[in-house]
């Protein structure tokens, strides 16, 4: 890996708490500003196996193979397009802030660190509340909840489409404080809601009353009645308990879709809604029934609320059953080998970006979208998996071929003993799918 942790130990940690202060995390310049949500990826895994090993030890299941990993792809997925273009969230701050300031905040002040965290967490809690009564924009949201597991894992699983509409609930702020504050705040409140995705933090006690904490977000994720369209906070839940929409927790959480939609593939979560919405768009009668389908609530009919209705929120009381496929022990085994291959790979690529030309880079996106989908189709189970695994196998030994060609291990042409392993060891993949196939043919042949 060529992204080591970059921060020291304690600085990582305390970053993911938001425990940081205004001359640390104070910078002129958007280029000095670092890239804290990258940086932390390190912390994400540490953190997510030390829930894992008390899992483990509690002999939980708060989290399966399958289910993480779909979480962890969701999060690669959600930052393909990043590796293609500029984030629209910081472009658009900027171009706001450049042509339409009333007044610039002096960027080395402890008043506008504080007014910019402020600032930046409520606007935060209205695309959030947005996101879930806007069906549009629940359309790309509601991915984060599509898990019926709450873990660690569950916050890596984004949306690819959240940032095209979360980045307009910032610009009131591009009017008057500097890019480079904004910039560090956001990747800081989206970085302390990783660690509240967990069970086994109970309650902070005082705390409880001013900072979103596990048990709050606990109950944002439930689908229980009591548990719908509450605590939209980011950092603090007092925004909640100012606007009317805290909760706390009461009976045990269940997790995930009102509706679930029992599939690991990446495609259907990350676009599968969005597609439901457009066909009950297209079947409505009438423009102001369509025009609702868009802008009112996910839960939305004729005739109901604006947001929906809650007596149409089933009950459900926990323990409740949750999706899952078991897979033979060899599959297990494979899939957790290759996908920790293709997360590795990843991370090198996306690290090294800037190397590559445009279209390196736009084929790397496209490789790792369909690698995303083979995965989701093994912890499925599903029919097609063998013939994607065959093309996704063949497609990785081509383009390790191509890497070492143009010098991405060093010298052109150089090949070092790890690269040689791993081409070894999808060429064994290839033969195994392609055996799989064979006897697949061979069972059907003898059944007709």
């Amino acid at each position: 890996m060529s992204s080591p942790i970059k921060v020291p130990f304690f600085t990582g940690v305390r970053r993911l708490f938001y425990i940081v202060s205004a001359n640390e995390t104070s910078f002129k310049d958007v280029e000095d500003v670092p890239t804290y949500i990258n940086d932390a990826v390190p912390f994400f895994f540490m953190c997510i196996f030390l829930e894992m090993a008390v899992m483990w030890y509690k002999k939980d299941k708060v989290n399966r193979f399958n289910d993480g990993a779909t979480s962890i792809g969701a999060g690669q997925y959600s930052r393909l397009p990043m590796l293609l273009t500029k984030s629209i969230g910081i472009t658009g701050y900027i171009w706001v802030h450049d042509n339409y300031r009333l007044y610039e905040l002096p960027w080395n002040s402890a008043w506008t660190w504080w007014l910019c965290l402020f600032g930046v967490d409520l606007g935060y809690y209205w695309f959030h509340r947005m996101a879930h009564e806007v069906n549009f924009m629940w359309a790309a949201h509601q991915v984060h909840h599509s898990s019926e597991y709450y873990n660690l894992t569950t916050a890596l699983r984004q949306s690819v489409l959240q940032i095209y509409t979360s980045w307009v609930f910032y610009l009131p702020l591009a009017l008057f404080i500097p890019p480079s504050v904004f910039m560090a705040h956001n990747e800081l409140n989206i970085l302390y809601q990783f660690w509240i995705h967990t069970q086994y933090i109970k309650s902070l006690g005082p705390l409880e009353y001013i900072l979103n904490t596990p048990s709050h977000h606990r109950v944002h994720h439930g689908r229980n009645p009591y548990c719908i369209d509450k605590n939209y906070a980011g950092f603090l839940i007092i925004w909640d308990r100012i606007f009317g929409t805290f909760q706390a927790e009461e009976e045990e959480v269940v997790y995930g879709l009102v509706h679930p939609i029992n599939t690991f593939e990446p495609n259907v979560i990350q676009f599968g809604y969005l597609k439901y919405m457009i066909e009950r768009f297209r079947e409505m009668e009438g423009w102001k029934n369509k025009f609702c389908v868009l802008f009112c609530g996910p839960g939305w009919g004729p005739g109901k609320p604006r947001t929906g209705d809650i007596k149409d929120i089933p009950e459900v009381k926990a323990p409740c059953p949750q999706y899952h496929v078991k897979l033979p022990g060899w599959l297990s085994l494979y899939s957790m080998v290759h996908f920790t291959l293709e997360l590795l790979y990843f991370q090198e690529v996306a690290a090294r970006r800037a190397g590559f030309s445009q279209l390196s880079v736009l084929l790397f996106v496209l490789h790792i979208g369909f690698c995303l989908t083979c995965f989701g189709r093994i912890f499925d189970n599903d029919p097609s998996a063998p013939k994607y695994e065959v093309v996704r196998c063949l497609m990785t030994l081509v383009g390790d071929v191509a890497l070492c060609h143009y010098g991405f291990y060093g010298a052109p042409g150089y090949r070092p003993t790890f690269v040689t392993v791993l081409q070894a060891l999808f060429t064994a993949s290839l033969a195994l799918w392609s055996f799989v196939i064979y006897q697949n043919a061979m069972k059907t042949k003898k059944v007709e």
